[in-house]
């Protein structure tokens, strides 16, 4: 298995990847602690520094063009100051951004965290701030969207839906990708966390273990409920395979073939942040399929790269060669 994983990370490189979904900003503010308010029993914070972070599907196009992938972005961004520095990071990273149209009557999806510390005292989060319009996109947005798609898709290698609910992705848009994907014959990976049910015809499905629950109405608390969700979702959605991620326990594999593989975590014991290991999974996962990797060795790889993402703090990525590194290591 060794070499054949080694074998893969060398054919990643290039692959053209279109990723669609709701494009968020994660916006960390850093302070640092002054003194109590006499306004309110509450911290006062002195600003220090302001980092803009891709989150949502922008975390998925980042983590995918760190592996080296030729990535299209496809997605709403607002006319803000969050929604310009977000393209600049993903231009930076040679993204195609031409995707990522601008809604003037709607904001970037913003999730900002203050972050508070100082001297001898642990940075940590007091307070999120999201930021977005629930409305759906008015048709004009929704035309632009698909006759983007439907320019580009056809020479892609791979696709991906990331849907965190906040409407990018509509009904008919989901239903087009999934369709183009099936008559050219393109593996197409979708994540979704409130709607996957939605996705009948999609290649792969990616779920967590609580969206994978939710999304068969009863909880998986044992081997037995794990088989059930898995093969439920897969017959469902006439996928080719589930991929539902476990945390500590792994992730585990299930093919329209039958066969079910469990794929246990790498390095459990140095698990440091798990934010946005999920998009590493993705993005990874897509790009080996784009380079003809089988479905279980498409998420070995991502097993891996999102054991070396955990270890970092933050919404992290991963690259080729810290990939091979783990793989070698892991096999010593």
């Amino acid at each position: 298995m060794q070499n054949k994983l080694l074998n893969r990370i060398a054919q990643l490189e290039n692959r053209k990847i279109m990723v669609v979904g709701d494009m968020v900003a994660d916006v960390y503010l850093e302070g640092k602690i002054s003194r109590i308010s006499r306004e309110a029993p509450v911290l006062i914070l002195e600003h220090t520094k302001e980092n803009v972070v891709p989150g949502g599907a922008s975390n998925v196009v980042h983590n995918a063009a760190t592996l080296s992938g030729i990535v299209y972005a496809v997605g709403i961004v607002g006319q803000d100051y969050a929604g310009q520095e977000l393209v600049r990071i993903l231009k930076d990273k040679k993204t195609e951004t031409a995707g990522l149209l601008v809604d003037y009557n709607r904001p970037t999806i913003t999730k900002t965290r203050i972050m508070a510390g100082g001297q001898a005292t642990v940075r940590q989060q007091i307070v999120r701030i999201d930021k977005e319009k629930k409305e759906a996109l008015d048709d004009n947005m929704k035309k632009a969207l698909k006759d983007y798609i439907t320019t580009h898709i056809v020479d892609m290698d791979g696709v991906v839906i990331s849907d965190y609910g906040s409407n990018t992705v509509a009904p008919h848009l989901i239903h087009h990708i999934i369709q183009t994907c099936r008559d050219k014959n393109i593996p197409c990976i979708v994540d979704s966390r409130y709607n996957v049910m939605e996705y009948n015809g999609v290649t792969v499905v990616k779920q967590n273990e609580s969206e994978a629950a939710a999304a068969v109405g009863y909880e998986i608390v044992d081997q037995a409920s794990l088989l059930s969700a898995g093969n439920t979702i897969l017959e469902r959605l006439n996928a080719k395979a589930v991929l539902i991620t476990r945390g500590p326990d792994g992730m585990t594999l299930f093919e329209q073939s039958g066969k079910m593989t469990h794929i246990p975590v790498i390095n459990k014991s140095e698990v440091y942040d798990v934010t946005g290991a999920g998009d590493t999974v993705v993005a990874t996962m897509i790009l080996a399929l784009a380079a003809g990797a089988t479905y279980e060795e498409a998420a070995r790889l991502s097993n891996f790269a999102a054991g070396i993402v955990v270890k970092k703090p933050g919404t992290a990525t991963t690259n080729l060669a810290e990939l091979r590194e783990a793989i070698g290591e892991h096999f010593e």
